[in-house]
């Protein structure tokens, strides 16, 4: 984007006042301009073919075709970066969540009745996601993101069963801990990435992404349909087994107990963020010390920098997903600032890494270097 250029935004959305109220937040930051109006999906992918827009605010629930479906034809025909404005309501969760694995950048959450005075409360997030959205590199949905076929399920790769050969053995009350760290571009990625954990991962799995509260119950679900591994949202007070996947509810942060059980609490955001990947990674390290492996994976912000230095600390192994395939860098770039990261990968590689190194960790307990 040129210095002095302004981002040009087409606003998608059936409502002809959801459509006023939008273009007046969009108009009022600067940096923006509305270029074009649709009124259905068909509409949005007329528009953003014949405007090209920079960013695309695009409704879900719409006539004739909807936002799903416009998501879907925009990206594997004329790719724009996307963002999703939805309401917070379960089957906007859902929706929300699936636009995200078709290829959209990020969402607003549209506030209950979508009203002026509820608007103007996301404003300053709208103009933030419209602004970040539009810098992301975006392809045609059938290229990205080029992972290999994950296993089939119930199946493991070579190292897979060598990995279960060696938990079952000599010390083995000893498992690793992964916790996994995203945000921005996260949904689509997890969704990509969580397969490739056979259902017999001798080790445990902790996601914790930034996305509202009323949204990971349904996002632990979709990543349930799709993996081989358990997965569920963490519940507070249960004890963290191997062969499971918890991901951290949205409105709680979660730290693991000296005795390996999840603590949830609603407090304030530490470092801006709730959930909170440093705590998460700060404490896992504490509990899990070399056994833990921490994942940095696409998003905005700091988030997990501090954690990594913990789990470094401890004796754990750290990997960051490299820039070539993250959504948005920033935080595995910050990690990598830190001077703590052992691994830069790209997200098709990241997997094969964690077993290598659960292998490292299993033969070095069992001769008791751990």
């Amino acid at each position: 984007m040129d210095a002095g250029k302004k981002i040009r935004v087409l606003v998608v959305d059936d409502s002809a006042f959801m459509r006023k109220v939008l273009q007046g937040i969009i108009v009022s930051d600067p940096q923006l301009e509305v270029c074009g109006e649709a009124r259905d999906g068909r509409d949005a992918v007329a528009q953003a073919e014949a405007l090209k827009p920079d960013v695309i605010s695009m409704d879900i629930n719409m006539p004739h075709m909807d936002g799903l479906q416009a998501t879907e034809i925009i990206m594997s025909s004329n790719p724009r970066p996307i963002l999703v404005v939805s309401s917070e309501s379960r089957d906007g969760a859902e929706v929300t969540l699936k636009a995200l694995q078709l290829g959209a950048i990020d969402f607003v959450a549209k506030p209950s009745g979508g009203i002026d005075l509820d608007m103007s409360a996301v404003k300053e997030e709208i103009c933030r996601k419209l602004k970040m959205a539009s810098k992301v590199r975006v392809v045609r949905n059938a290229t990205r993101s080029k992972l290999p076929p994950p296993p089939a399920r119930g199946s493991s790769g070579a190292d897979s069963l060598e990995l279960s050969r060696m938990a079952s053995g000599p010390r083995a009350g000893k498992f690793p801990l992964i916790v996994v760290a995203a945000s921005t571009g996260g949904p689509a990625t997890l969704m990509k990435f969580a397969p490739y954990f056979p259902k017999d991962f001798p080790g445990a799995v902790v996601v914790v992404q930034h996305m509202p509260g009323n949204f990971t119950a349904q996002f632990s679900k979709q990543l349930e349909e799709v993996s081989q591994i358990k997965v569920k949202e963490a519940e507070a007070g249960e004890i963290i087994v191997p062969y499971h996947m918890y991901v951290c509810p949205g409105s709680h942060h979660l730290r693991v107990s000296p005795t390996g059980r999840i603590t949830l609490d609603d407090g304030a955001r530490i470092g801006g963020y709730r959930p909170s990947a440093d705590a998460a990674l700060e404490t896992a390290a504490s509990y899990a010390g070399p056994m833990t492996i921490a994942v940095i994976l696409t998003g905005m912000g700091n988030d997990g920098a501090r954690g990594v230095q913990a789990v470094k600390a401890a004796g754990g192994h750290v990997i960051a997903q490299d820039e070539s395939s993250a959504v948005i860098f920033g935080m595995p770039q910050e990690a990598i600032k830190t001077g703590v990261v052992d691994q830069v990968l790209a997200v098709e590689t990241i997997f094969q890494a964690i077993e290598k190194r659960m292998q490292y960790a299993f033969g070095a307990a069992k001769v008791g270097a751990l």
